[in-house]
C-alpha cells in the first residue's frame, strides 16, 4: 500500500469515536488509536510492541476477546469486557473483535470497543437504589406504596375495544399468568401494565420495570439475575431485578429487543421458578408475575427472529393489543380534558379547553406518536401560553397550517356545497336526537353513537340552542 493511502488511513481511524486495537498472532499490540488511548489512559508509545496481557494485566487468556479470538480464530460481536486501567479505574466496553487472516492464516486481530463504564455504573446504582426500597417497604407490607402508581380509572377512553381491554385486563389481574402487550410506542402500555398490577393480588409487592432495548447481553443479565463477587471485574455480590421483584411482578419492556443469547436464561428462569446470579452455582428460588411488551407487530416477532418461539409462547399467554389514537378518535375530547385539566393544575393556568379549529385538527391528524403526542402537544400549549382556549397557534410545529395543508390539493369551491350538506345534516340529526331526549345531552349522545364532549363541541360549533 502506498505510504500516503495508510497514513490517510490510520488518521481516519483516529476519528472514529469507537476504540480500535489491533493485535499480531502473539498478541502483541501493534496499534490502537486516539480513542482508545483516552479509554485507557496508556502512552501510546509504552504500548506499542507489549503483549495485551501486559498492559491490561487484569485481563487472562479466557477473559480478553482479542486473545479469544487469536486462538479460536473465531469473530466475536457485542461482548461485553470488563477490566481495571493502570490507574484502578473500572472499565466496560462493549467489544466487536475480527480475526486477520492471510493465506488461511491469522496474523492478528482487530477490535473496536465501546465506552459503556457509565452505563454499567448507572444501571448498577439503579438496581442498589431499586434493593434498599424494597427492603424498607418489606418491612411495612401492608402499608407500603407499590411503585406502580395507575390503575384502571386512569385508562381514559369510551372506545368499545378500550373498555374490552380494560376488563380483559382486570380479569387478567385476578391471575399469575403472564401478559403480553403490543402497541405502538405512546399507545399507553405501560398504564395497563401497572393497573394490572394494581388490581391483582400482588399490589403491595414489588413492582420493577426493565427496558431490554439498547444494553448489551451481559450487562442486562447481571440485571436481571445478579452477580456474585468475581464473576467478573469489578462484580459484587448483588441480586437481580428477579430477587427485588419476588412476591411483585417484573415488567420487561420492549422484550423484542432483548438479545437471543439471554432468552434462554429468562425462559429457564420462567419454567423453573428459580434464578441463578452470573458466576453462581446455586440457584435462588424467585416467585415473579411477569409482563412483558412489544412495540411492534406481534404477528411478525417470532418470524423475523426477535423473539424466540418458545419464550414467546411462555410469556403470550394473555394477549392485549392496544390500539393506536388513530383507531380510536372518538376519544381525543376525553383525552384532551383530562390533559388540560391535568397540565392547568401542574402549571398553574386556566384553560376550558380548546378551539373548534384546533378540535378539527386533533380530529383529523394521524398522531403517529398516539396519546403520549396528544399529551405532549397540550402541555406545550398550557406551558407557553396563556388564554382560555387552546388555539391553532399554541399547537406545536407539526400542526401548523395542518389543515389548510392537508386540502391544499383540493378545489375549495367544490368542497363547499358538501360543507354544507354535512352540516345541516349533522343540525337535523343532534335537533331530532335532543327533543327525542328532552335536551338532555348524554341521553342523546348515546342516542347517536357519539362521545358526550363530542356532541357538546357539535352543538357549540352548530350553534344549536339547547
Amino acid at each position: 500500500m502506498d505510504i500516503k493511502y495508510f497514513d490517510a488511513l490510520i488518521n481516519a481511524l483516529d476519528l472514529i469515536n469507537d476504540g480500535i486495537h489491533i493485535v499480531d498472532a502473539s498478541g502483541k499490540i501493534v496499534y490502537y488509536n486516539v480513542e482508545a488511548k483516552q479509554l485507557d489512559e496508556i502512552d501510546m508509545d509504552k504500548a506499542i510492541g507489549r503483549h495485551i496481557l501486559e498492559v491490561y494485566p487484569s485481563l487472562t487468556f479466557e477473559t480478553s476477546t482479542l486473545l479469544r479470538v487469536l486462538r479460536t480464530g473465531k469473530p466475536i460481536y457485542n461482548v461485553e469486557q470488563n477490566f481495571n486501567n493502570y490507574k484502578g479505574d473500572k472499565i466496560s466496553t462493549l467489544n466487536s473483535t475480527i480475526p486477520i487472516y492471510y493465506n488461511n492464516k491469522v496474523l492478528g486481530a482487530l477490535e473496536v470497543s465501546r465506552n459503556i463504564t457509565r452505563v454499567r455504573e448507572l444501571s448498577e446504582k439503579i438496581v442498589n437504589l431499586q434493593k434498599e426500597l424494597y427492603e424498607r417497604e418489606s418491612s411495612n407490607t401492608k402499608t407500603s406504596k407499590s411503585v406502580a402508581s395507575f390503575n384502571f380509572l386512569d385508562i381514559i377512553g369510551q372506545n368499545k375495544e378500550m373498555l374490552r381491554l380494560k376488563s380483559l385486563g382486570l380479569k387478567a389481574a385476578m391471575s399469575d399468568s403472564p401478559v403480553m402487550l403490543a402497541g405502538s410506542t405512546g399507545t399507553g402500555k405501560e398504564l395497563f401494565v401497572q393497573s394490572i398490577h394494581n388490581s391483582s393480588s400482588r399490589k403491595y409487592r414489588p413492582f420493577i420495570a426493565q427496558n431490554c432495548a439498547a444494553l448489551p447481553s451481559n450487562l442486562l443479565e447481571s440485571i436481571l439475575f445478579g452477580s456474585v463477587k468475581g464473576s467478573y471485574t469489578g462484580a459484587e455480590n448483588r441480586p437481580g431485578l428477579f430477587e427485588l421483584a419476588n412476591g411483585g411482578t417484573l415488567f420487561l419492556d420492549e422484550i423484542n429487543s432483548m438479545p437471543l443469547e439471554i432468552q434462554p436464561k429468562l425462559l429457564r428462569v420462567l419454567q423453573d421458578g428459580m434464578v441463578r446470579r452470573v458466576g453462581s452455582a446455586t440457584t435462588v428460588d424467585v416467585d415473579v408475575r411477569i409482563i412483558s411488551a412489544i412495540n411492534t407487530d406481534i404477528n411478525t416477532v417470532v418470524e423475523s427472529r426477535q423473539i424466540r418461539q418458545d419464550l414467546f409462547f411462555r410469556l403470550n399467554v394473555i394477549t392485549l393489543l392496544i390500539p393506536d389514537l388513530s383507531k380510536r378518535r372518538e376519544d381525543i375530547p376525553l383525552l384532551v380534558e383530562h390533559f388540560i385539566k391535568k397540565y392547568n393544575e401542574k402549571c398553574n393556568k386556566f384553560f376550558n379547553g380548546i378551539s373548534g379549529e384546533v378540535l378539527d385538527i386533533f380530529m383529523e391528524y394521524s398522531w403517529p406518536g398516539n396519546v403520549r403526542e396528544l399529551e405532549h402537544a397540550i402541555e406545550s400549549a398550557i406551558s407557553l401560553y396563556d388564554g382560555e382556549l387552546i388555539r391553532e397557534e399554541h399547537l406545536p410545529f407539526q400542526f401548523k397550517n395542518f389543515l389548510t395543508n392537508s386540502h391544499r390539493s383540493c378545489d375549495i369551491s367544490s368542497i363547499q356545497p358538501l360543507n354544507t350538506a354535512v352540516e345541516k345534516v349533522e343540525r337535523h340529526v343532534i335537533e331530532s336526537a335532543l327533543k327525542q331526549t328532552d335536551y338532555n345531552i348524554s341521553k342523546a349522545a348515546k342516542l347517536i353513537n357519539v362521545p358526550r364532549q363530542t356532541l357538546q363541541y357539535k352543538i357549540k360549533k352548530l350553534e344549536i340552542p339547547c
